[in-house]
């Protein structure tokens, strides 16, 4: 007989693994920037290498600035979503107002995004600046106690500040693919005598290390990204389940989720950047499971099946 798990000890056991995921990628970061200040300093010097340093740091903080207060504006006008505003949607804004209650938190601005797919996500940098997008879909092809469970899911999100979480490693993630794109361009205007003479093969050594480095460690921290993703999807499944008191909603929306995105229609994409934040796959991706943004929608079923 399978073994049961509650949600909370679900959603203990993926939090751990998280943290420990995002510890994974400062890790990343901190070692580029050691590694890029020493090939920096050996192609040009102290001078230009200070120089470098204090602009990259102010880009940097700018960028996490704009990117941090912004998130839920930039995600919203990437997938186009409007206000859930008109008796049209009333049944939404009270299934997204009891969510909050259950979840004693503030309650989020409510957008629909036109899509026909089903399909949801929730930004903002916390639970008072936090907004819940669902798809047209949702809204025509859910019951109301699924379209509970897909709020509740998203709830989940934006009360264990998963949309923090995942701004700020999505932060992290642009950081090192901008880290590694300036050192892949410096390597264009680099002095080309460096190589010659004393400490010639060293200059060698930092250079091909730091051109492996720019290229590899923008592909591991995007694996780290989307794995980080999958352990909050089944978080927030459990935190479905905890809010609505009813596994089977959470069961059966997945269930239409994934006989949906497996017709042969055409299904919305959206940018990847924002990929990670929807309730399932937008890509309909049949990559390995280390390039997906989610886990298979078998295994998440699976393990609500084992809270019932």
């Amino acid at each position: 007989m399978a073994e049961k798990i509650n949600f909370w000890e679900q959603a203990e056991r993926n939090r751990r693994y998280s943290w420990a995921l995002l510890l994974f990628v400062f890790a990343a970061l901190a070692v580029m920037s050691v590694a890029f200040s020493l090939i920096f300093a050996r192609l040009y010097g102290a001078g230009v290498m200070f120089l470098f340093l204090m602009f990259s740091t102010v880009f940097n903080i700018g960028y996490i600035l704009v990117t941090y207060y912004r998130s839920a504006e930039i995600a919203l006008s990437s997938v186009g979503a409007q206000p859930a505003e008109g008796r049209q949607y009333n049944v939404l804004n009270d299934v997204v107002e009891e969510m909050a209650i259950a979840a004693g938190q503030p309650r989020p601005r409510a957008y629909v995004m036109r899509s026909q797919d089903i399909n949801a996500f929730a930004a903002g940098r916390d639970p008072k600046h936090s907004v819940i997008c669902v798809t047209q879909g949702c809204l025509d092809k859910l019951n109301r106690q699924e379209l509970a469970s897909v709020i509740g899911h998203e709830m989940t999100h934006v009360r264990n500040l998963d949309i923090r979480f995942v701004t700020l490693v999505a932060v992290m993630v642009g950081l090192v693919s901008i880290m590694a794109n300036l050192f892949m361009r410096s390597m264009w205007y680099a002095p080309r005598d460096r190589g010659r003479g004393r400490g010639g093969g060293l200059y060698i050594v930092l250079m091909l290390a730091g051109v492996l480095l720019s290229i590899i460690a923008p592909l591991i921290v995007k694996l780290v990204q989307l794995a980080i993703s999958r352990k909050r999807e089944y978080m927030a499944d459990a935190g479905a389940v905890e809010l609505t008191r009813y596994p089977q909603g959470m069961i059966d929306a997945l269930k239409k989720i994934r006989d949906d995105y497996a017709r042969p229609t055409q299904h919305t994409k959206v940018d990847a950047a924002v990929a990670p934040m929807f309730l399932a796959d937008t890509t309909n991706s049949r990559l390995i499971e280390l390039f997906e943004t989610h886990p298979p929608i078998e295994d998440r079923i699976a393990a609500l099946q084992k809270m019932m």
